[in-house]
């Protein structure tokens, strides 16, 4: 993973030729402070005003709730999208409005592989094109030719848009999930409304040391962090976390591959921001694989995106007896929903200072954290140049506006 001397210092990634690097990746060892980040506070664009780079493949809708026949309202960066499920199964997105009256999609009535609004009956195809207006006469005038279509996939259980340059969508992949449908894992789904920036949720799963939020459930969690690497695009981190005491609950022992007893334990977690995407990797001592991996995507909802939705796949190793894990499954995502509730809490209270201060006043010391915010400042997009300016000057997408 990364280039480690005997003292644990990480080498730093290097940047892909032709592009600027995303941060300086600072060298730690063990309990070391972090070096000085060589960018001020002040100097640099304020992150929460930076918008999600559109120009990548989110998730949107958990596949079963868009049912066959039928539409769902969604949404990107203010931007209103209605999903609907034709007759064959697949899966078309449209902006959430007709271009008649701009009632929205997501009200009307899906036939065949048609949308059909439901205040005049006009109907769009799968591309968002109109396939028929049913009153109009050969004198009338010229009718616009639709509303906007999104690229849209489906995989891992999850329906996924493409809000950007849909020419860029086909050359842009989507992420890949080994562990997913793997015989060795079962994965759980998560879909939460969070209401912060999502970069405060990138922030909280990598930076480890927040662990003392947490106490009440892990009990007390050592963690100390190997090496980290930073490039253009991404952050990395290994840590080292070692239970020191304290009451752990009974879920993170079974999550943590370490049965209903739980112990002193020292796991190896590695968690990644590879934009916009994040992973995280947990190694218990002494095993081959990690006992689970979590792979998460924050979707932003409004324009001013301060609040985002959260998609998240928990893939967690099957036990050798493969039904003590369904057992166990109530446990694990009582857990989890606990952990996570706990984390909301912060980042929205996060999010709640920056409201009311109407600046980023974060005194942050940690590097590694330096580092996340300069990669999703550099990826990112200024806030108001997301998906309805990319989608300008397609094929039935500013008409009639």
């Amino acid at each position: 993973m990364t280039d480690t001397d005997r003292t644990g210092t990480s080498t730093a990634g290097t940047s892909p030729a032709g592009t600027s690097p995303g941060g300086a990746s600072a060298a730690v060892t063990g309990n070391d402070r972090p070096a000085p980040h060589p960018a001020p506070a002040s100097a640099v664009t304020d992150l929460r005003r930076v918008g999600a780079n559109p120009d990548y493949w989110y998730p949107v809708a958990r596949s079963r709730s868009v049912r066959r026949g039928r539409v769902r309202a969604t949404s990107f960066a203010g931007e209103r999208i209605a999903l609907f499920r034709g007759r064959s199964g697949t899966v078309h997105a449209l902006e959430d409005r007709c271009a008649h009256r701009q009632v929205p999609l997501s009200m009307g009535v899906v036939e065949g592989e048609t949308l059909r609004c439901c205040y005049h009956a006009w109907a769009y195809r799968g591309d968002g094109r109109i396939s028929q207006i049913p009153y109009l006469a050969k004198g009338d005038r010229r009718p616009p030719r639709g509303v906007r279509g999104y690229p849209v996939r489906e995989a891992y259980g999850l329906v996924f848009v493409f809000p950007g340059d849909p020419a860029r969508a086909a050359g842009t992949p989507l992420p890949e999930l080994p562990a997913f449908g793997s015989p060795r894992y079962l994965t759980l789904t998560y879909a939460r409304t969070v209401r912060c920036h999502y970069s405060f949720m990138h922030e909280n799963l990598l930076d480890m040391n927040h662990q003392f939020l947490h106490r009440g459930v892990v009990g007390r969690l050592h963690p100390q962090l190997l090496d980290h690497r930073t490039d253009a695009r991404s952050v990395e981190a290994r840590y080292l976390f070692t239970h020191t005491g304290g009451k752990r609950n009974r879920g993170a022992s079974l999550l943590a591959a370490e049965g209903i007893g739980g112990g002193d334990s020292r796991d190896v977690m590695t968690i990644r921001t590879e934009y916009p995407y994040q992973t995280l990797d947990l190694v218990p001592e002494n095993a081959e694989r990690p006992a689970f991996r979590l792979w998460v995507a924050y979707v932003p909802e409004d324009a001013e995106q301060r609040r985002c939705h959260t998609y998240g796949l928990l893939m967690i190793e099957k036990p050798r007896i493969p039904a003590a894990l369904h057992l166990a499954r109530p446990l694990i995502r009582r857990f989890t929903e606990r952990v996570f509730a706990e984390d909301r809490m912060a980042v929205e209270a996060e999010q709640r200072a920056w409201d009311e201060q109407g600046e980023d006043r974060n005194q942050e010391v940690f590097s590694l954290i330096l580092d996340v915010r300069e990669v999703l400042r550099s990826n990112g997009v200024p806030l108001g140049a997301g998906p309805r300016a990319a989608g300008c000057g397609l094929a039935g997408g500013c008409e009639g506006r």
